[in-house]
Order: structure tokens, then C-alpha cells, then sequence
């Protein structure tokens, strides 16, 4: 238990990190703010794009609803480090979703909605000079992953307490729910792909199957504290698939390196670098590449597809409101349809990414034969 809690305590901090920590560094100091003149001129058509993108990236406030043009969502700290103002603290509120700028100790800071620094903050001193600071705030996604930490961490501490009370009794209430899954990983995952030494890794494989799946679902949800694409974050996904790499070449053993640098059954003359040790390095980065595109691209495109089949509505309902109201039918059935299939993706994307992880695993621990 105490394993699994390391593992889980590392993983959810390091992530935490890597979500956080948008070094956005400084700006020429020559650059001026203009303030645009409010809009007339902005085209008030239905843009699917936006629509879409707006809803699968991460974002300093919890968008709720809107209700008759106006937007109701949960405000979110920011969490700003200035070169020049020092630690700087408010809520997202201060912004009004980005219409507005707000001032603090005679800087002007502004959330960019638009252009090559759309979602940045930025620092405007009284010169106009424009900065860009680290940005460390507690987004949408920072948000949904410790919302998901609390689930995970209550749900396996009451299970083992459980398990140490009813020793040797059924398995009850969360044990008969969380017991098949467990075991499913165990048995279906871990023991096929790395053999008899597979103990030592199961809180690993766990907390990633637990961690994936669970958001995935999460993200299905379209109120909060569900509604967040964390699995859809490639920054996510990249730490994921990054402790799988580390954990993979730190536990292989002299078979596994000698496979990489001494090839067997290539002749010999293929063994000396840069071919067959270039290619099989490329190929410990290359794996995790491939695990962190994989989970990002299928969630990622899970919900483009179900919010485009939504998106239809609006689009069809501008060319005229009869036709909206004709197209609704078809793509909200489309859109239960795919909603069930996300549910059925969720689980699969948890399965595949575990089980590949397992088999790199594996393949770095096996004795050779």
C-alpha cells in the first residue's frame, strides 16, 4: 500500500507540474498594447471551430453555462510570477472572461483571447510595454486531476481498509466493484507481459489504468467537476509516458541493454554504431513517444467528433431555423451514439496505454533464455 501511494504522490505532482509551469518568457520590450476597438465589427456567426477548440482546451475558469449572452462559470486562481512586480495573486473573475483588464500595483494585466498568445496572461506596465510572466495557475485541468486524485486515493484506502477488516470474508460495496478490475489487470495485463516479477510493478500498472480511465470518464461529464480534457492534454499523456520510459530502462537488466547494443542474429558489421544501437536507442524513445500521441490524439478526437455532431445544430440552425430544428434529431442521436462509445473508449484507451506499458516492461525485465 504505502508503494502505491508513492507511486500516486509522484506521478499526480509531476504531472501537476508540467500542466502548471507555462514558461512563457519575456516579450520584446518594444511591443505596445493596442486596444482594439470593441466590435462591430467581429462577426457574430456560429464559428465551429472555436466552439470546438474552446471546449477540449484547458482554461483559467470552469465554464458552467450561458444563459441569454451571459456566461456563468466557477472562477479559478492565478498564480502569476512577474520579473518586475514580484508574486502576483487574483481570481479569473477579475478578468469577465477575458473582456476586461485588470489592475494591480499599477501593472495591467490581460488575458489574451486572440493571436499567437491567445490564453497567456500578459504584463502591461505603464509604458505599454508588454511581458509575459510564468504562469503556475490553478487551471480547468490542475483542477480535474486533484478532483481525480481525491476519487482515486478514497476509493483504494477504503478498499484496503476493507480488505484488512473482512479478511477472508466476500468482497462488499467498492471490493466486489474495484475487485474484477483489479484482478482484470493483474491477470489479463501484468502477468502476461512481465511474468513472475510482475508484483513489483502492479501499483505502477494501477495507478496508471485507474488514473486514465477515470478521467477519461470524468470527461465525459459536461458539468463540473467533469467536462476537463486532462487525458486530452498532451502535457499529461508526455508525463505519463515519460515514467513508463524511466520506470522501463531503470529496471532493465544486462539482457536488455546487451539487446540494444549487441543485437543478436545481425551480422556484425550492422553492430557497430550509427546503425542497429542508433536505431534500437531511438527505438526506448520512440515507444513512450508513441504511448503519449496515442492516449492524446483518441480522447482528443473522441470529443471533437461528439461536440461536431453538436455543432451541427448551430451551424444548419443559421441557415435557417426550420432546418435546425429538422438536423437536431439526427445529430443528437449521433451524438448519444457516440457518447456511448466514448464510454466503451475510455476503457479501452486505459487498457491499451497499461498494456503497452506492461509489455515495454517486460520486455526490459525478461531472463534470458
Amino acid at each position: 500500500m504505502l508503494k502505491s501511494k508513492v507511486f500516486l504522490f509522484s506521478i499526480f505532482l509531476t504531472i501537476f507540474y508540467c500542466l502548471s509551469l507555462k514558461v512563457t518568457g519575456k516579450d520584446v520590450s518594444e511591443e505596445k498594447i493596442e486596444h482594439p476597438q470593441s466590435s462591430t465589427e467581429k462577426s457574430e456567426h456560429f464559428d465551429p471551430t472555436e466552439f470546438l477548440f474552446e471546449h477540449i482546451e484547458d482554461a483559467h475558469e470552469w465554464h458552467v453555462f450561458s444563459y441569454k449572452e451571459k456566461h456563468y462559470s466557477i472562477p479559478l486562481p492565478i498564480i502569476l510570477v512577474s520579473m518586475e512586480n514580484g508574486p502576483v495573486f487574483f481570481f479569473s473573475s477579475k478578468f469577465h472572461h477575458g473582456h476586461q483588464s485588470f489592475f494591480f500595483r499599477d501593472y495591467e494585466y490581460k488575458l489574451e483571447t486572440e493571436g499567437d498568445h491567445k490564453g497567456k496572461i500578459a504584463e502591461i506596465d505603464k509604458g505599454g510595454n508588454i511581458v509575459y510572466p510564468f504562469d503556475i495557475s490553478i487551471t480547468k485541468n490542475i483542477v480535474a486531476m486533484f478532483v481525480s486524485l481525491i476519487i482515486i486515493l478514497w476509493l483504494f484506502i477504503s478498499v484496503a481498509k476493507a480488505y484488512k477488516k473482512n479478511a477472508g470474508r466476500p468482497p462488499r460495496g467498492l471490493q466486489s466493484l474495484l475487485e474484477p478490475v483489479i484482478l482484470f489487470v493483474r491477470d489479463e495485463i501484468a502477468k502476461p507481459s512481465i511474468g513472475h516479477k510482475y508484483e513489483k510493478f502492479m501499483p505502477y500498472l494501477l495507478t496508471v489504468f485507474f488514473f486514465i480511465w477515470f478521467n477519461n470518464m470524468f470527461g465525459l461529464i459536461p458539468i463540473p467537476p467533469g467536462g476537463a480534457n486532462l487525458t486530452g492534454n498532451i502535457a499529461v499523456t508526455g508525463v505519463l509516458a515519460l515514467y513508463t520510459m524511466i520506470i522501463t530502462n531503470f529496471s532493465g537488466n544486462k539482457n536488455y541493454w546487451k539487446h540494444i547494443f549487441n543485437t543478436p542474429g545481425v551480422p556484425v558489421w550492422l553492430k557497430i554504431p550509427p546503425v542497429m544501437p542508433v536505431i534500437e536507442l531511438f527505438g526506448v524513445i520512440t515507444k513512450p513517444f508513441v504511448l503519449m500521441v496515442r492516449l492524446f490524439a483518441n480522447i482528443t478526437a473522441g470529443h471533437l467528433i461528439t461536440l461536431g455532431f453538436l455543432s451541427l445544430i448551430f451551424v444548419f440552425g443559421e441557415l435557417h431555423t426550420a432546418v435546425g430544428f429538422l438536423v437536431s434529431p439526427l445529430s443528437l442521436l449521433f451524438l448519444l451514439f457516440m457518447m456511448f462509445l466514448e464510454l466503451l473508449v475510455a476503457f479501452i484507451q486505459a487498457f491499451v496505454f497499461t498494456f503497452l506499458s506492461a509489455l515495454y516492461i517486460g520486455m526490459a525485465v525478461e531472463e534470458h533464455h
